[in-house]
C-alpha cells in the first residue's frame, strides 16, 4: 500500500535545517567534526532562578495533571506585567493574553484560524520560512512582499497598494528582523497599522528578538489602533535562553484571542505546569539579565564580523539580533556557493540567505549561538583553508 499524501502537504518541503543537519551529521560520521554557526538555539543557559522554579514545582505532587489551554493565571499575569514593564503595553491577562508551546505553533495556529482556500497572505522576502509553510498548510496562498537592502529592509507599502488585495487575509511581519537584523521602527509600525486598517488585514507581528543586542524593546501592539488589527507573538526562547523549554506567547484584543483558542484547545492539552511557573520567573527577570546577555552576545559578533571579513563580505554593524546579516563577496553565484565552498573546504556551516526567500540569494547569515573559543576555531580553520588554496 502506498498512501498518498494530503494535497495540503505536497508543496511544502522538509525544513531546510532539518535536512541539511542531518548532511552535517553524515560528514561528523565520517569525521568531519563541523563547526555549525548556522542555527539560532541559544547555548546559554536561562537564569538559575527559572531553573530553580522548575525543579522546585516539579517535585510538588500535584502539578504533572493537564493544564487548562490558556495557561496558569500566574503567567498570564506575568506576561502582562513583562509586556508593560519592557513595552509600555498594557494588557488584561485574562483576555488579551494567550500563552503558547512555542511562538512557531502560534504561527500555525493564527494561519489555521484565519486562512483557507482562495484565501491569500502576504509574507516578506527574505523572512522566516515556516511563514510561507504555515500558509499553505493551511490551503490558502502566500503572496510575497520584497524587502531590499536599498529600502532598509522595510516593506514598500505604496508597491504594495497597486496589487489586488481583496484575497489577503493575514500579513506576516517580523521587527526586529530575521534574517536582516534591521530593528523596529515606530514610523514604519504606523503605516503597518494604517495599512492594514485600510485594507481589512490582520497585521500578524512576530517579535522574538526585540532583547537581543537591542537596547529599546518595542513592540508593534504599542502602535495606536493595533489593538483593533494586530496579533503579536512574542517567545523566551531567545531572551530568556529558553528554546527548548517551548515557551511563546500570543497578545492580542479578546476576540482574536478567542478565535485563535477554538483552533488551540483542539491541538494540545495545555502547558507543563512546572515549566510555566519557571517562565514567570523569567518574566520577572531585571534588566540585568538582558544586560548581561547582550555583553556575551556583543563580544561573540565582534568575532563573527572578524570571520565575514576573512570572507571578503559586507555588512551592518548595527544589526540586532542572535544573527549576523552579510552580503557575499563579488565572484559567487550566491549564499549557497559560498556556504558549500565554507562547509566544503573549512568544515564550518553557515546559512545561505536563500533559504529565506530570493531577495536572500546574495547573502549569508552567521549565528552568534556558539561560544567565543568555536569562532576563534571556525576563524582560524578558514584562514588555513585560504592558505591551501593560495
Amino acid at each position: 500500500m502506498e498512501p498518498q499524501v494530503a494535497k495540503r502537504l505536497q508543496h511544502t518541503e522538509e525544513y531546510y535545517f532539518s535536512r541539511k543537519l542531518r548532511e552535517i551529521d553524515d560528514m561528523n560520521k565520517a569525521g568531519a567534526n563541523v563547526i555549525n554557526l548556522g542555527i539560532g538555539s541559544p547555548d546559554l543557559p536561562p537564569h538559575p532562578a527559572v531553573i530553580a522554579a522548575l525543579n522546585e514545582h516539579a517535585a510538588k505532587p500535584g502539578t504533572h495533571a493537564y493544564q487548562g489551554y490558556k495557561g496558569i493565571p500566574a503567567l498570564r499575569q506575568a506576561i502582562a506585567a513583562w509586556y508593560k514593564r519592557y513595552y509600555d503595553v498594557p494588557l488584561n491577562p485574562d483576555t488579551e493574553v494567550l500563552p503558547l508551546i512555542g511562538s512557531k505553533e502560534g504561527i500555525m495556529h493564527i494561519c489555521m484560524t484565519y486562512l483557507q482556500e482562495g484565501d491569500e497572505a502576504l509574507i516578506p522576502d527574505p523572512g522566516y520560512p515556516t511563514y510561507r509553510s504555515a500558509v499553505q498548510l493551511s490551503g490558502a496562498t502566500p503572496v510575497t512582499y520584497s524587502l531590499r537592502e536599498e529600502n532598509g529592509w522595510q516593506p514598500d507599502l505604496a508597491a504594495l497598494e497597486q496589487q489586488d488585495l481583496s484575497r489577503v487575509r493575514l500579513m506576516w511581519v517580523n521587527y526586529p528582523h530575521m534574517p536582516t537584523g534591521t530593528p523596529a521602527r515606530k514610523a514604519v509600525f504606523e503605516a503597518l497599522v494604517a495599512f492594514a486598517q485600510k485594507h481589512h488585514i490582520i497585521l500578524c507581528h512576530d517579535n522574538p528578538y526585540s532583547f537581543i543586542l537591542n537596547d529599546q524593546p518595542t513592540s508593534l501592539m504599542a502602535t495606536p489602533g493595533a489593538m483593533d488589527v494586530a496579533l503579536e507573538l512574542n517567545s523566551l526562547s531567545k531572551s530568556s535562553n529558553m528554546a527548548g523549554w517551548r515557551v511563546g506567547m500570543l497578545v492580542g484584543k479578546a476576540a482574536f484571542l478567542n478565535e485563535v483558542l477554538r483552533f488551540k484547545s483542539n491541538m494540545d492539552s495545555g502547558m507543563f505546569q512546572p515549566v510555566q511557573m519557571a517562565a514567570v520567573a523569567a518574566l520577572e527577570l531585571g534588566p540585568e539579565w538582558y544586560a548581561e546577555l547582550n555583553g556575551i552576545y556583543r563580544a561573540r559578533r565582534e568575532k563573527v564580523f572578524e570571520l565575514l571579513d576573512l570572507l571578503g563580505c559586507t555588512y551592518d554593524r548595527a544589526q540586532t539580533g542572535m544573527f549576523v546579516w552579510a552580503k557575499i563577496p563579488a565572484g559567487y553565484a550566491d549564499g549557497f556557493a559560498v556556504s558549500d565552498e565554507v562547509l566544503q573546504q573549512s568544515r564550518v556551516f553557515i546559512t545561505p540567505g536563500g533559504i529565506f526567500g530570493a531577495n536572500g540569494n546574495g547573502y549569508i547569515r552567521v549565528s552568534l549561538c556558539r561560544d567565543e573559543k568555536v569562532f576563534a576555531e571556525a576563524i582560524g580553520r578558514i584562514r588555513q583553508s585560504q592558505t591551501v588554496k593560495i
